[in-house]
């Protein structure tokens, strides 16, 4: 069934971000949540799970994340009983930092690129493989980057999948009052070595 993103986008405008994961699992679509256990992903986490907690969540973990990371995502895991599918890349961080060198700068484009398609890029896909999703849950928001600004709450993936991002149009400040209203745990200490700084994509929502 085609669906009429303008139309669907006007209807979930104003409905609260749960309202949407419940618009997006009543579709009755295989259906995934992706989460990157970075600073505040928590409140995504926490909004599927209180919605349905079988939904599948992917987490890429590229084995560059720094021990808050994985401490938050083990407490997060636990509590939040989540349905948890973890891809990790098929080469070890040792091995690679000997190849390269190190993790690449992205001053370093051909390189960095190629370190991100091992580490993020080559496990998501094998996730998408093997759970074959119609419907993707993101806590992507619009105030993010630039590629965010030309997308909405509902739309079509370069690869055919159908995005839905149910905080597309929260502010820092609601994440923030949501994670402090729900006693949620946050990463303080996070990096992403294949963003490396805020406003940059990695790849992940823009790969075709």
């Amino acid at each position: 069934m085609e669906l009429d993103f303008d139309s669907i986008n006007a209807q979930l405008r104003d409905a609260g971000p749960g309202e949407i994961v419940r618009w997006a699992l009543s579709q009755g679509r295989p259906t995934i949540s992706t989460t990157s256990f970075g600073k505040n992903a928590a409140v995504m986490l926490h909004l599927v799970s209180e919605v349905d907690k079988s939904v599948p969540t992917i987490w890429v973990d590229t084995g560059y994340n720094l021990r808050d990371t994985y401490l938050v995502a083990e407490k997060l895991m636990r509590e939040l009983e989540l349905n948890m599918h973890i891809y990790s890349p098929s080469m070890t961080s040792e091995r690679r930092n000997a190849i390269m060198g190190g993790v690449p700068t992205i001053e370093d484009e051909e390189l960095h690129a190629e370190f991100t398609r091992q580490v993020k890029l080559e496990p998501f896909q094998r996730a998408l493989n093997d759970l074959k999703p119609e419907i993707w849950l993101t806590g992507i928001r619009k105030e993010e980057t630039e590629h965010r600004q030309g997308l909405d709450i509902v739309t079509m993936d370069g690869r055919g999948i159908i995005k839905v991002a149910p905080i597309f149009y929260w502010s820092e400040a609601d994440v923030e009052a949501y994670m402090a209203e729900h006693r949620l745990p946050t990463c303080r200490h996070y990096f992403d070595p294949t963003k490396v700084h805020d406003g940059r994509e990695c790849g992940l929502h823009t790969a075709a």
